[in-house]
């Protein structure tokens, strides 16, 4: 049974809720105040099976200006739209707004209804509007759609649009079951008994009862207790079928409509989104870069500021390439329609489709750049898409799962793509366990800022025999992946660029050669440090008697701890490495013999005072040689 979704849309009271009643029996019109009104102002949610065997399911909308957010809400991922006009009254302006919405979303099949007839007495006056409405409909997706003169009150007309949904149902294909179920919440309430119910139209994908599911944008992770489809308990939900998901220990006050019930890990919040924007023939204005507007996607409605990318404004009629910075984060995929209203008065003004749910903030000459880029997004096959978003990463890499996200491409083109371009190293996979690739150009722009970086280390500290590691990754222009990093050091050093000893990394080139004044200061403090054996000065006392500036004591001093001619135990007290080897041989071979050893032994044992003994006690504790128990020292096992 083919499942597809019809939405109403028009002008206020021009019939739509019952219409509804009489095709189907089914009041949507649930609320109090809607009742005491007559007018709808939520959406409403009803069901019709057809002759063929197939379910619509259908949404109601209001027709109120006031209420035309819920009607975006109500209309994003319908398959048919039913455009219902008045034959009293004919097109009006909720007529012409709301058929503007639906092709800002791309329904792309639908019909009109010609409701309340039976309140014209002259045919010809019925004739007149009906020519209105072709008019009307010229060069949009009802142009030639078929006009149903109808009566909600009589039931005249009622069973031919039965039988014209048929045929438009026949002819609308169903939906790919293919990647993780997704359901935009349009409505939230508890139940007794039950708890949580949240209902929406699912986009995609399929959910069973027990599965694990994650709300969007808040990623609140649940499980499912129950589903209903128009009100039937059921195992699993198919892609276009009106669903209620009762919801396993979530507070009904954490979820709002807008949010998304998805697969784990299927969905990424984002606060920007790169998009193409079409900006109606009808806007009163050319619209301005940096205008405040209100962003309607799915069923949510977001505060955003517009960036324009390739122009600073954008005519009525035109189109052009935007990131929207949201107020509030949402999750979205590429390929998602929206629909963009003034921010104050509120009015449509345009929409279009998002190219990238996860973009880097882009200003000033960058704008241009990243609009010429992203054309890619519009008109690219899978394997331009997948090697735009790896290049778009950077220096951070993509994982496969999130590269699945960017790009919403869920069918198994995916993967066979994905394994063709790491073969043809297109595109590299330089963290098998966590599945993350790289761009080939990125990998040797990084291998270029690694040199780089070294290269201006050594040339401003001669003497110093390299750089540590952590102190490169923080020098380098932009923060880069830590698996990354490695493997690109380990890349240039098998190429003999760089040489990596322990936590240090040096260019191969890189020689230290000392000057005449920064010799002599070498060969005087090793005779100092030698001859003082366990008992040596500060170093701020050797400085005293050397040549050269205070800048040539510090850069000679690293040299010889890089050397490991001196080894420093703590601040400012440096022993000769000669001393500390001697030490650590006498003291494990008398610690073999005796088992354990006081500060006060060590004392006699060395021949130094306190200010040396208990240095050299913690330094022998941190190299593993010694381990304190109480205020003895024993052989580390």
């Amino acid at each position: 049974m083919k499942q597809v979704v019809l939405g109403t849309a028009g002008h206020i009271d021009h019939g739509k809720t019952s219409l509804i009643r009489a095709l189907t029996g089914i009041d949507t019109d649930r609320l109090k105040e809607e009742k005491a009104r007559g007018i709808t102002i939520e959406l409403g949610f009803a069901h019709l099976d057809l002759a063929g065997g197939d379910r619509l399911g259908i949404v109601d909308v209001p027709g109120h200006e006031r209420f035309v957010k819920h009607m975006v809400a109500g209309a994003t991922g319908i398959d048919l739209v039913a455009l219902v006009i008045a034959a009293d009254e004919g097109v009006m302006p909720q007529t012409r707004e709301h058929m503007e919405i639906c092709e800002l979303l791309r329904v792309k099949k639908g019909l009109v209804v010609l409701t309340k007839i039976d309140m014209v007495d002259d045919p010809d006056w019925i004739e007149m509007v009906t020519e209105d409405v072709r008019g009307f409909l010229k060069g949009t997706f009802l142009d030639g759609a078929p006009i149903l003169p109808v009566s909600s009150v009589s039931g005249e007309g009622i069973e031919d649009l039965r039988l014209a949904l048929a045929r438009l149902v026949g002819q609308v294909d169903e939906r790919n079951a293919a990647g993780p179920f997704r359901l935009s919440i349009d409505r939230v309430f508890s139940m007794r008994g039950f708890g949580t119910v949240v209902t929406g139209t699912s986009s995609s994908g399929q959910l069973r009862v027990g599965d694990a599911v994650t709300i969007y944008p808040i990623e609140r992770k649940t499980k499912v207790r129950g589903l209903q489809v128009h009100n039937q308990e059921v195992e699993v939900v198919l892609p276009g079928q009106r669903t209620a998901i009762n919801l396993q220990g979530v507070e009904r006050a954490s979820i709002q409509r807008g949010h998304v019930v998805a697969g784990p890990g299927s969905l990424l919040p984002s606060h920007m989104l790169d998009v193409t924007l079409d900006l109606l023939k009808s806007a009163a204005r050319p619209l301005k870069s940096r205008t405040k507007v209100r962003f309607h996607t799915g069923t949510t409605e977001n505060l955003a500021t517009l960036v324009l990318l390739d122009t600073d404004e954008l005519a009525p009629g035109a189109t052009a390439f935007a990131q929207v910075r949201l107020d509030q984060p949402l999750a979205v995929l590429r390929g998602d329609r929206f629909v963009l209203r003034s921010y104050s008065p509120v009015r449509t003004i345009g929409g279009g489709e998002v190219l990238h749910p996860l973009p880097r903030k882009h200003k000033g000459q960058d704008k241009k750049k990243a609009a010429e880029t992203l054309k890619v997004l519009v008109d690219g096959d899978t394997a331009a898409i997948l090697l735009w978003h790896v290049e778009d990463a950077g220096w951070l890499g993509v994982s496969e799962d999130e590269l699945r996200i960017r790009a919403n491409i869920m069918d198994k083109s995916f993967t066979v793509t994905l394994n063709q371009l790491v073969s043809r190293r297109q595109m590299l996979l330089y963290d098998k366990e966590n599945r993350k690739f790289l761009a080939p150009s990125v990998l040797i722009e990084l291998q270029q800022a690694v040199r780089e970086a070294l290269a201006a280390h050594h040339e401003k500290f001669p003497l110093k025999a390299g750089m540590p590691k952590e102190e490169l990754a923080a020098q380098l222009p932009r923060a880069v992946d830590v698996k990354l990093y490695n493997t690109v050091l380990r890349l240039l050093a098998q190429d003999e660029v760089l040489v990596l000893e322990k936590e240090w990394v040096r260019l191969v080139s890189h020689k230290v050669d000392l000057t005449g004044d920064e010799q002599t200061i070498r060969e005087r403090t090793d005779r100092i440090y030698r001859q003082a054996d366990l008992q040596p000065p500060f170093f701020r006392d050797v400085v005293k008697g050397l040549p050269g500036s205070d800048r040539q004591h510090q850069d000679v001093l690293e040299w010889m701890l890089s050397q490991n001619i001196l080894v420093k135990v703590k601040e400012d007290l440096y022993f000769h490495q000669q001393a500390i080897t001697g030490l650590k041989q006498r003291l494990t071979a008398f610690l073999e013999e005796h088992g354990e050893i006081s500060a006060p032994q060590f004392k006699e044992f060395t021949q130094t005072s306190r200010k040396y003994a208990i240095p050299l006690l913690e330094y022998l504790d941190t190299q593993k040689i010694t381990i304190r128990v109480g205020d003895l020292r024993r052989l580390r096992a």
